[in-house]
């Protein structure tokens, strides 16, 4: 596994480095690792991260975290 290092904001990332980026994102991705955590790894947005993400192919996970039911009157 690869090392994901943090890349400054405002560089654009593309070509190999891009593809090794989004590679490396995605098998992180698949085994379990969360976006924001991704993210946070490599000092890029969410939006970005996401955006790699659906270019490799990647089926996104849905939202974690409790739902928020609306009450049914008499239960």
């Amino acid at each position: 596994m690869a090392e994901l290092r943090p890349v400054r904001k405002g560089v654009r990332v593309s070509g190999g480095v891009r593809d090794a980026m989004q590679t490396e994102l995605r098998d992180r991705y698949l085994r379990g690792a969360s976006i924001r955590s991704l993210a946070e790894a490599t000092g890029r947005s969410y939006g970005f991260i996401r955006t790699l993400l659906t270019e490799s192919g990647v089926e996104l996970r849905g939202r974690g975290g409790p739902n928020r039911r609306r009450a049914v009157p008499g239960t």
